[in-house]
């Protein structure tokens, strides 16, 4: 039977908010559209934009639809008149249209404030306050599945309704007159391969972690006096600043390539892929062997011996049970590897590595936010959807029965 009780919790019978976090959120959106810009208009690409704000930018159907949806979910907020579980359903029914009201709004302002300054080289830019109503929503979903604590097709069926709606739109070209896509139409050609060289190094570091992290894993498990020794050099890495840890690389791997020519014709050098994808592995070891000890580590003792008086091998152990029930925990720090691989190899960019922190670091340099964006945004999406997907992993990993 679902729960319809009213929602209190920890918040207290006296209280008149249920859910917080979720008011929060709202409290939050509401700041933002009253102390900061929903977008900005500029003559051109060299010149700052004018802030606008949200009232001004939506037409008033559009901004009324928010005002709407914003109120039922501050409904859904409070302790009455709904029930806890009608209240999260009806918080995941209006974020939805909520995300893509505010996204169609952003890129339907741009389409007409572009035609009325009847110049091609007129720029629109997304405020602070537009990139907060569209994490909000996402936010706000997230909270309720976590207390209807929804499954997992739930939640996948849920994402890609709401990916499906932003691509839409993006089809439909409601963003085509955006600074942001101007800045990707004009390259195009080099996001494509600056993407691909975004991906090539997070896994060519990806691979090796794994290949040298889990047996190491596995060797600190087995061998307690090398636990302290390893997790020490580790940790050690992990203290070094991402940059610093680049510059001390330029040095050694420029005379390594000159003094092995073999190594200098695969593109061993100071600069370039090679520094980025030993770094990168430098910092990814620690999670995964800390995780795949800890995994290993979690099988109970009574599992083992059982295995082992039924007959089994040590290899047989290793491979049929010890692996099987730690395989969750070893995902979970396989996880956390992969966003944070993801966001350091943005940094690479600095020593000639390419991926997107091309763009962000020129657009740095020409003061061009947008191109700032460029970089960022393709980051966070793949971060995000990479940690979705090992989160789904991790699930189906997970023995039946277990929580």
């Amino acid at each position: 039977m679902p729960d319809t009780s009213p929602e209190d919790g920890a918040e207290g019978g006296g209280r008149i908010v249920a859910n917080r976090v979720l008011m929060t959120l709202l409290v939050a959106g509401l700041l933002g559209v009253v102390l900061l810009p929903f977008a900005s208009m500029a003559p051109n690409r060299l010149v700052s934009g004018q802030p606008v704000g949200l009232l001004e930018a939506l037409l008033p159907w559009q901004w009324g639809a928010l005002l709407v949806l914003a109120g039922t979910m501050t409904l859904a907020a409070l302790r009455r008149p709904l029930a806890r579980t009608p209240a999260r359903l009806l918080v995941l029914a209006a974020a939805l249209p909520f995300l893509l009201l505010v996204m169609y709004g952003g890129g339907d302002y741009a389409t007409r404030a572009v035609a009325e300054a009847g110049s091609p080289a007129a720029r629109v830019s997304l405020g602070a306050a537009f990139w907060i109503l569209v994490f909000a929503p996402v936010l706000v979903a997230l909270d309720a599945f976590l207390r209807l604590n929804a499954g997992m097709p739930a939640k996948i069926g849920y994402t890609l309704l709401m990916a499906g709606g932003v691509a839409a739109l993006f089809w439909a070209g409601v963003f085509h007159d955006l600074s942001i896509m101007r800045e990707y139409l004009n390259q195009r050609d080099v996001f494509a391969a600056q993407l691909l060289a975004h991906l090539g190094l997070v896994s060519a570091a990806l691979v090796p972690t794994l290949l040298i992290g889990l047996p190491l894993g596995l060797l600190v498990r087995r061998k307690a006096k090398a636990r302290g020794p390893l997790f020490g050099l580790l940790n050690f890495f992990q203290t070094i600043p991402s940059i610093a840890l680049f510059g001390l690389l330029v040095a050694p791997l420029s005379a390594l390539g000159e003094a092995v020519p073999v190594l200098g014709a695969m593109g061993v050098s100071g600069i370039g892929a090679a520094p980025a994808i030993i770094a990168l592995i430098l910092y990814s070891l620690l999670p995964v062997v800390r995780n795949t000890y800890a995994g290993f580590a979690g099988v109970p003792a009574s599992t083992i011996e059982a295995a082992r008086g039924m007959g089994l091998t040590r290899r047989q152990v290793l491979w049929q049970v010890e692996v099987p029930l730690a395989l969750p925990v070893i995902l979970s720090g396989l996880r956390i590897v992969t966003v944070q691989a993801i966001g350091l190899t943005v940094v690479a960019a600095l020593i000639g590595a390419g991926g997107l922190g091309t763009f962000i670091f020129q657009g740095l340099g020409q003061y061009a936010i947008d191109l700032v964006l460029l970089g960022a945004i393709p980051t966070i999406v793949l971060a995000v959807a990479a940690d979705f997907f090992l989160q789904i992993l991790v699930t189906l990993s997970k023995p039946e029965g277990s929580a």
